[in-house]
C-alpha cells in the first residue's frame, strides 16, 4: 500500500491510499478520487519529504528528534483506518444509490440509518445545498464494497 500526499484545487490537504502508482493515476484521470473536505474531484499528488532508512522506526525518528507524528484529521493512520473500518462495519452501503436514499432519509421518505456510498462533487454540493450533511472518506480497496 502507497500513501500519498494529495490536495484539492481549493487548497484542501489529505492523504490517499493506493496499491501503486498507476492505480493512483487510474483513479485520478477516471475522476473517482474526491476531496474529504469539499467533494472537489480535481485532485494532485503533493511533493512530500523524502525519508531516509536509518534503521529505526518512523515513530522512534519522529520521537527522537522531538517531533510530532504526522497525523490526517488529528488522527496517525492506524486510528484513521480503525475508525473507516468501524464506519463500513456499522453502515448501509447504498453504493450510486446514496444522492437519493440520504435525501429519502432527510425527508423522512425512508427510515433513519447509516448509509454509505458513492456521489459525485456535483451531487454532494446538491445535497449540502438542502441541509443534508454528507462527509467525504478515504476508503482504502480492501474495504471498498465490503458490505455491512
Amino acid at each position: 500500500m502507497i500513501v500519498f500526499d494529495l490536495g484539492c484545487d481549493n487548497a484542501h490537504r489529505f492523504e490517499g491510499w493506493f496499491a501503486s502508482t498507476a492505480e493512483f493515476e487510474r483513479q485520478r484521470e477516471g475522476k473517482l478520487l474526491s476531496c474529504p473536505l469539499c467533494g472537489s474531484s480535481s485532485i494532485n499528488r503533493l511533493v512530500t519529504a523524502a525519508r531516509v532508512n536509518t534503521g529505526r522506526s518512523g515513530q522512534q525518528q519522529e520521537a527522537a528528534a522531538g517531533e510530532t507524528p504526522q497525523q490526517y484529521a488529528n488522527f496517525d493512520a492506524a486510528r484513521l483506518l480503525k475508525l473507516i473500518t468501524h464506519i463500513v462495519e456499522n453502515t448501509e452501503d447504498v453504493g450510486s444509490a446514496f444522492p437519493e436514499e440520504a435525501r429519502k432519509i432527510h425527508y423522512r421518505e425512508s427510515p433513519e440509518r447509516h448509509i454509505r456510498g458513492s456521489a459525485s462533487a456535483d451531487e454532494v454540493e446538491a445535497l449540502r445545498e438542502e441541509g443534508i450533511d454528507v462527509v467525504a472518506l478515504p476508503l482504502p480497496p480492501h474495504l471498498a464494497g465490503k458490505p455491512h
